[in-house]
């Protein structure tokens, strides 16, 4: 009998291995295979030309307007410098000057950006031209307070972006664990928010049933309802194009227009190329952190979006490429005062307790993955290869257990299942994430 064999990208190479004999290969669940336009530039334009739910960019300005460009950061796969050309020929036309526009990328918690890495990813063209003012969720100083929303939240933002007279937010589209998809309003809040603001948004989701929302549906889903209610709260224009990509990080769409209107049009697409059916929850899920490869905060994605393939009680192997190593990580800043046996066994008592607690080392915003972690480690045996992050991260991360290859992961989780066992495997688990029978 011959042995099922899985493939898994790995940068740009692929890690390749057989499965036990008698384990049976469920199904390898790529993303559909729609193909990237030939001209994202073209496309932006195009799109552009098209606004969802709101007038033309070039019709929400004045040729005196203060213009606020919100990109996203390295963490995400959007291809800025392909789209901004298009959005920056549009307001020229309507008269705004490179002078009158001020880039901003949305850090939210995440580590600062060089004026080197904005530009790289911009495009250099504009170093020198255009402006840029780097948002800090911890300074006061550079935030103004806009109100609080329905649910609580103070909003606190980028004064630059504030204080504009139009804001056009450029991101992408891509399946989100909290906010159910990235995109739309998400680039400002958490983008360019507070950290207060940004804790108690992410908070929210601290409850059974919303604690993982990837791919779920946007109206049954507070923290982004509460983060769109945030969003309006600008005084200024919000304009978005927002860039919905395949699995190859490739311009499949781009969507322009209102923050709420253009941002569900282009969910649609994004489900339908990542949303993937399973026939069943399998008792080993095999997933890779691709797309989600800059580091470990971004690459445990590959986790969060598919615990619901996983059976309760089965093993998941995730493999985290984390090129940047742990990056901003507050779960990886603290020794946690109980290991993995404790945490596993009182969780029931500690998950209520979560939004309330106050740990040392650890940022407010964390309480969420705190939270997530706390579910998902009573759900299976959740096994995590990252040659990128040091020994001393693992013992501050007790609800995974790492290990040093994929061989031995196989060999733990056949040590759970001997003899037969159900597998599925997502190789893009970054942004694909299953669509369970009900």
């Amino acid at each position: 009998m011959s042995r099922p064999s899985v493939e898994l990208p790995w940068g740009s190479e692929k890690i390749r291995f057989d499965l036990p004999e008698r384990w049976n290969l469920a199904g390898v669940l790529e993303p559909a295979a729609l193909p990237g336009v030939a001209d994202p530039a073209a496309e932006t334009a195009r799109s552009l030309a098209e606004p969802i739910g709101s007038l033309r960019l070039g019709h929400l300005v004045h040729p005196e307007a203060r213009v606020a460009v919100v990109v996203d950061d390295g963490s995400r796969p959007t291809p800025v410098h392909q789209i901004l050309p298009a959005v920056i020929s549009e307001l020229n036309r309507a008269g705004v000057q490179l002078s009158q526009i001020t880039l901003i990328p949305a850090l939210g918690v995440h580590r600062p950006m060089s004026e080197a890495e904005l530009f790289a990813r911009v495009g250099e063209s504009w170093r020198g031209q255009i402006a840029w003012d780097s948002p800090d969720c911890d300074n006061p100083e550079k935030m103004t307070f806009l109100g609080t929303t329905s649910r609580g939240t103070p909003v606190w933002v980028n004064k630059t972006a504030a204080e504009a007279d139009l804001i056009v937010s450029i991101g992408c589209i891509e399946p989100h664990i909290i906010a159910s998809f990235g995109g739309g309003y998400k680039n400002l809040i958490p983008g360019i928010a507070g950290r207060v603001t940004i804790a108690h948004n992410h908070a929210i989701n601290c409850q059974p049933s919303t604690f993982n929302n990837v791919g779920r549906k946007i109206e049954n889903n507070p923290m982004r309802l509460d983060l769109e209610e945030a969003g309006k709260m600008f005084k200024p224009p919000v304009f978005i194009v927002n860039a919905v990509l395949n699995s190859a990080t490739e311009v499949v769409k781009i969507v322009s227009g209102d923050p709420v209107t253009a941002h569900r049009a282009g969910a649609k697409i994004s489900a339908s190329i990542f949303g993937v059916k399973i026939p069943a929850p399998a008792d080993v899920v095999i997933t890779a952190s691709h797309p989600m490869d800059q580091d470990l905060r971004q690459g445990v994605k590959a986790l969060a979006n598919n615990i619901r393939a996983l059976k309760r009680g089965g093993v998941m192997l995730t493999l985290v490429r984390a090129d940047e190593g742990v990056g901003v990580f507050g779960l990886a800043n603290k020794k946690l005062p109980l290991g993995r046996g404790a945490l596993k066994a009182l969780a029931p008592v500690l998950l209520p307790l979560v939004p309330k607690l106050k740990l040392k080392g650890m940022g407010e915003e964390d309480k969420f993955f705190l939270y997530f972690a706390l579910q998902a480690m009573r759900h299976g045996t959740l096994l995590l290869y990252g040659p990128t992050i040091p020994t001393e991260i693992h013992e501050r991360l007790p609800f995974v257990s790492f290990v040093s290859s994929p061989q031995e992961g196989l060999a733990r989780a056949q040590q759970r299942f001997p003899k037969e066992a159900s597998v599925l495997v997502l190789p893009h688990g970054g942004s694909t994430y299953p669509i369970v029978p009900e």
